[in-house]
């Protein structure tokens, strides 16, 4: 059983990988539309995607994120830590939170350029800044675990997965929300400026100074819990209405509710008792075994 989060965190690098080569495999191809003529008055031809292959490397990641939630909740229960864990949690969300979603985000711009007038093909440096996402996604977890031991209510910058749910949910809300969402959402996405904007706004969010609400609160509270409480509330609410497109706008929700949510202020003094941290904040010892990104 000591090894059971360590699995969890395999089963989430498994997944991400996965993502990649349905992600990667999902190549567009040509369709003609008889209901669109160019000027030489004959059907003209349109590319399409494999959607289904993105669709489910988008599924993939979430799934990612499951398990990334699972593997410290189960180092709590369990009562176990290894330093390997952090370290190999920490591998798994760059491959299923960082380069997956980059690769999402190469095949949008794709579609992006090739969708101008007269594109006949794509230069590769057109589609190279999706990677930047996953450079950004590096360094926030390299600062992260040298700096999670100030990070105990609150992330400072955005975490990856979330980072990484976001970019995920753009093909779902995509291809699966209702109709007048998902033209909005298809017409921002047409724009390869607009890409370069998400992917440089997401970048700074991972690496800011910003501090952004966990989603498990210090104190179940409702003082202290509000603003989680508000995003389960409106995640259902809104998910019967803008189908996957819910997670796009949960998302932005998430970051205003972390500029308006005013962080208790706590000194943690940090003490080393058989070989695992125990924080002492407010004048109450809490072990804590393991810290990720999920937690």
């Amino acid at each position: 059983m000591k090894h059971l989060p360590n699995l969890l965190t395999l089963a989430n690098l498994f997944c991400g990988c996965l993502a990649i080569a349905y992600i990667l495999t999902a190549e567009p191809y040509t369709s003609m539309n008889m209901g669109a003529q160019g000027v030489t008055g004959l059907p003209t031809w349109q590319w399409v995607y494999g959607r289904e292959q993105i669709c489910l490397g988008a599924l993939f990641i979430f799934l990612a994120a499951i398990f990334d939630m699972l593997d410290g909740f189960a180092a709590r229960l369990l009562g176990v830590y290894s330093p390997i864990g952090k370290d190999l949690d920490s591998l798994a969300d760059m491959v299923s939170f960082g380069v997956a979603p980059s690769v999402i985000l190469f095949k949008f711009l794709w579609d992006a350029i090739m969708g101008q007038r007269n594109a006949f093909e794509v230069n590769m440096l057109g589609m190279a800044p999706a990677f930047v996402l996953a450079c950004f996604a590096a360094l926030r977890l390299a600062k992260f675990n040298i700096t999670s031991d100030s990070q105990k209510g609150y992330f400072i910058g955005m975490p990856t997965p979330a980072v990484g749910i976001f970019v995920a949910s753009l093909p779902l809300a995509l291809w699966f929300s209702p109709l007048a969402v998902s033209r909005y959402l298809a017409a921002f996405m047409e724009s390869q400026w607009a890409i370069y904007a998400l992917i440089a706004v997401l970048c700074w969010f991972m690496v800011s100074g910003i501090k952004f609400i966990k989603l498990m609160p210090p104190r179940f509270t409702l003082a202290a819990a509000w603003p989680q409480l508000v995003l389960v509330i409106a995640t259902i609410g809104l998910f019967f209405v803008l189908g996957w497109a819910v997670v796009p706008v949960v998302f932005i929700l998430y970051v205003l509710l972390s500029f308006i949510y005013k962080f208790p202020v706590t000194t943690d003094i940090v003490a080393t008792v058989d070989e695992y941290n125990v924080y002492i904040t407010d004048n109450k010892m809490i072990s804590n075994k393991t810290e990720t990104e999920d937690n």
